[in-house]
C-alpha cells in the first residue's frame, strides 16, 4: 500500500539559510517543491521516487523605460510548466533530487496605453536543478508512529541550461519570453516535519535561492520562500493539506549597470489547498490552488493564482 504521508504535499514555513535564486520577480514561484513531489517520508524504505508536475501561471506588470513619461506599455505573461522529478534515497539520511522543468510561454505585450497586443509564443527546457536533503536531527522512535519529528538541511545548484538565448528575426526576445534564466544559481534551506497522530502531520521549510546573473546582465531578484502546513489524512485513500506559502524578493536587476525593473519584487501570501489521492501500485495524484490573499508587490504588478497537478510513483 502506498503511504499517503510520504507523497503528501508540502506545506512549509521557509527559513533561509543560504543564497540561492529569488521570485517574487517576474516569473516566480512558491512553496516548497520537495514536499509536494515527495511527500515527508523522503527518507523512508523506498529508494527510487518519480513524480511528474503540471503548473499554469500568469501575471501581468507595466513596463517602464527610462523615458521621462514613465510607463509605455504592460506585459502579461502565462506559463505553463511540466516538471520531471527523481529521487534516490541513500541511507536514512541522505536524499538527492533532480528537477528538470519544461516551459511553455505566451508572452503579450503593448508598447503604449491602448495600443494592440503583440503575442510571443515560446517553448523549451528551462532550468534543471540538483540538491541534497541530509536530515540533522530526528526524534526518538514512538510506538505507532516511528521518528515522530526529523529536522533537514538543503543544499544545491540550478544549472544555467535552460534556453535563454531564444531570438526572432535576429533579435533575442524579451528576458521573460524565455524559457530559462540563463543564471547559476545556489540553493540552501530547512525544513522539519511533526507527526501529531497517525491521520496528522504539520510541516514547516523555509528555502533561500541566490540569483547568479546570465550573460545579458540580467539578475532576477534573490528569493526567500517559507511555507507551512497541516496535512489530514481523511481516508485510506484521500488526505487533504491546507498551506500557508509566503514569498519576498527584491527587485530584478535588468542589466550590467545595475538599473533595476521597478515592477519587480515584493511579497505574496498564499493559501493553498490540496487533495491527494492513492490510486494504487505505488502512486498518488495531486492537486493543488494557490490563491494569493496577501500582496505589497513594487510598482505595478499583477500575480493570479497558480494550479498544480502532479502524478507520485514510489518504486516497492
Amino acid at each position: 500500500m502506498l503511504s499517503m504521508r510520504v507523497i503528501h504535499a508540502p506545506v512549509c514555513v521557509a527559513i533561509a539559510l543560504f543564497a540561492v535564486r529569488a521570485e517574487a520577480c517576474s516569473v516566480c514561484r512558491c512553496g516548497d517543491p520537495t514536499f509536494n513531489a515527495l511527500g515527508t517520508d523522503v527518507y523512508g524504505d523506498t529508494r527510487w521516487r518519480f513524480a511528474l508536475d503540471w503548473d499554469r501561471f500568469d501575471k501581468e506588470q507595466a513596463v517602464s523605460t527610462a523615458d521621462p513619461a514613465g510607463e509605455v506599455g504592460r506585459e502579461a505573461l502565462v506559463e505553463t510548466r511540466i516538471t520531471a522529478i527523481v529521487s534516490r534515497t541513500f541511507s536514512d539520511r541522505l536524499n538527492l533530487v533532480a528537477r528538470v522543468p519544461y516551459s511553455i510561454r505566451t508572452l503579450s505585450e503593448t508598447s503604449s496605453p491602448g495600443s494592440g497586443a503583440e503575442e510571443t509564443e515560446t517553448h523549451g527546457l528551462s532550468d534543471p536543478e540538483l540538491y541534497a536533503l541530509v536530515r540533522v536531527w530526528s526524534a526518538a522512535f514512538a510506538p505507532g508512529l516511528g521518528r515522530r519529528a526529523w529536522v533537514s538541511v538543503l543544499g544545491g545548484v540550478k544549472a544555467p541550461w535552460g534556453q535563454n538565448d531564444l531570438s526572432r528575426n535576429g533579435e533575442r526576445l524579451d528576458e521573460h519570453a524565455q524559457p530559462g534564466t540563463g543564471s547559476t544559481d545556489l540553493l540552501s534551506g530547512l525544513s522539519a516535519v511533526f507527526l501529531v497522530s497517525p491521520a496528522s502531520t504539520f510541516l514547516a521549510s523555509m528555502q533561500y535561492r541566490a540569483m547568479g546573473t546570465n550573460d545579458h546582465g540580467y539578475q532576477y531578484g534573490d528569493l526567500f520562500l517559507a511555507n507551512a502546513g497541516y496535512e489530514y489524512k481523511m481516508s485510506d485513500r484521500l488526505d487533504g493539506v491546507l498551506e500557508l506559502n509566503f514569498r519576498h524578493a527584491p527587485e530584478d536587476r535588468i542589466d550590467a549597470s545595475g538599473a533595476t525593473d521597478p515592477n519587480s519584487g515584493g511579497e505574496v501570501l498564499y493559501v493553498s489547498p490540496k487533495l491527494i489521492v492513492a490510486v494504487g501500485k505505488g502512486m498518488a495524484a495531486r492537486a493543488t490552488a494557490q490563491v494569493p490573499v496577501a500582496r505589497h508587490l513594487h510598482g505595478d504588478q499583477t500575480e493570479h493564482a497558480v494550479v498544480n497537478l502532479g502524478l507520485t510513483v514510489q518504486l516497492p
